[in-house]
């Protein structure tokens, strides 16, 4: 057991029923959702984040007087969590919407794949492979989604499409998705994604005006107008249950602090760290060790001029170092863009990459390459500037039976909860499966508070 000096902010109940004070580690989206709704309920809400910025994917970089992300977002409007959590934050008048389009690039050639005619006219497959890929994709968007979980994507887009359909159409945008891993991912991480889009007639996208930096600060804002308090540059270096059964949490540079509840959303391999030697450890042992992450490095071009008229286009093809392409200019606002054409590269990759240890001039030249090689009139003077992001746990790799492993919500009743990206699945792993999960885990926690409550009271 480990000695805890400390300081004891623990609090009395407060009117409602919520006890005490509540860490939430980490300020992302997810753990600022978390202690916006904590707070708003009452509870003493501290939020460490390891980083100077909150955000998490959703940071920015300030170009031009502009906040950009560094990774980039967009909204639909059958988004409902995120949506809700807007107009209840007084933004719903902030956001504006606009038609988008889907692009897929096939032997260097770009294609339009929105509407059946433009299907229908995709000369890279036989016509019946281009009527049983549509078919699965009216299909996919109407079946149920019973027994998917149980089944690879590869088996499920293969009985549907066909094998000769599934080899030139969906097998490459898996292999740019998960890599070697593709033929492991069940057939639920693509029935949600035919699902998502439901809503419209027409694709259509939204953004915020002044960028997502917008709904970072309004929860921010909120947070601490509800008293609580948020500390950057604050990684946790140990979190530990004490012999009074409370939440010992030490950052550097600070003593450590006693909480009644945690609320952990940074990446789990960072709540084992934090863990190791003492008497939470055997609690953690319970989340499947056995699920592996990915991230994603991601490159932004500001350019002089557009590609395209395609919000994304999917870029399937061994030979260029990205998986897709973001024009952000064809959903933003001018006023949003700098006054240039933004573009995200975007490739997801295990973090053992070499992508994550590269320079970021190696891996923008290969990009700026890649770029050549699939629009031949693109050249060096079209680029006004580029960056490198990184962020290596973003989403798990998937494996079929991922329902049955993914980890429990509560690790401790009333004291440790966790909500991180391994399971917002079969959501879409987006900010608006994290607002759910984020507002799933908070009732958790206030219903197991009340319930204690209750039982004090008696």
């Amino acid at each position: 057991m480990k000695d805890h000096k400390s300081s004891d902010n623990s609090d009395t109940a407060r009117p409602g029923g919520t006890t005490g004070n509540i860490a939430v580690v980490g300020g992302g989206i997810g753990g600022l959702v978390a202690a916006y709704l904590l707070a708003k309920a009452g509870a003493r809400v501290t939020v460490f984040e390891a980083s100077d910025q909150l955000g998490g994917l959703g940071t920015f970089f300030e170009y031009r007087n502009v906040s950009l992300e560094r990774f980039y977002h967009c909204m639909l409007p059958s988004d409902q969590h995120l949506l809700s959590l807007l107009c209840e934050l007084g933004l719903e008048n902030k956001i504006y919407w606009k038609e988008t389009s889907f692009g897929f690039i096939r032997g260097r050639r770009l294609y339009g794949l929105n509407t059946p005619i433009e299907l229908l006219q995709f000369k890279p497959m036989p016509l019946v492979d281009r009527i049983r890929v549509g078919l699965t994709g009216l299909w996919g968007s109407v079946c149920p989604s019973r027994g998917l979980d149980d089944v690879t994507c590869v088996e499920w887009l293969t009985r549907l499409s066909g094998r000769r359909a599934f080899e030139n159409f969906w097998k490459p945008m898996l292999q740019a998705k998960f890599g070697d891993r593709y033929h492991e991912v069940p057939a639920l991480w693509f029935w949600t994604r035919f699902n998502r889009e439901k809503g419209g007639k027409r694709e259509c996208k939204g953004y915020i005006q002044g960028g997502y930096r917008r709904i970072v600060e309004a929860l921010s804002d909120s947070i601490k107008a509800h008293a609580g308090v948020i500390k950057l540059q604050a990684p946790v270096e140990s979190l530990d249950l004490t012999e009074r059964n409370q939440l010992a949490i030490r950052v550097p540079q600070e003593s450590t602090q006693l909480f009644d509840r945690v609320v952990f959303t940074a990446p789990v391999s960072f709540l084992r760290q934090a863990t190791v030697g003492g008497r939470l450890a055997g609690v953690v042992e319970q989340i499947d060790s056995g699920i592996d992450m990915q991230g994603v490095v991601n490159a932004v071009f500001m350019l002089r001029r557009g590609f395209s008229k395609h919000y994304w286009i999917a870029a399937p093809d061994k030979e260029i170092p990205f998986q897709g392409i973001v024009e952000s200019t064809t959903l933003l606002d001018k006023s949003d863009t700098a006054g240039v054409h933004l573009v995200y590269l975007m490739n997801y990759l295990h973090r053992s990459d070499p992508q994550f240890s590269q320079n970021d001039s190696e891996v923008l030249e290969a990009y700026t390459a890649g770029l050549k090689q699939l629009f031949p009139d693109f050249c060096d003077d079209d680029v006004i500037d580029r960056f490198v992001f990184r962020a290596p746990f973003v989403e798990p790799l998937y494996t079929t039976g991922y329902q049955t492993h993914k980890p429990p919500t509560v690790l401790l009743s009333g004291k440790l909860y966790l909500a991180t990206t391994m399971q917002i699945y079969p959501e879409v792993t987006s900010w608006n499966g994290v607002c759910g999960l984020a507002q799933k885990v908070v009732n958790e926690l206030l219903t197991e508070d009340r319930a204690s409550f209750s039982g004090q009271d008696c």
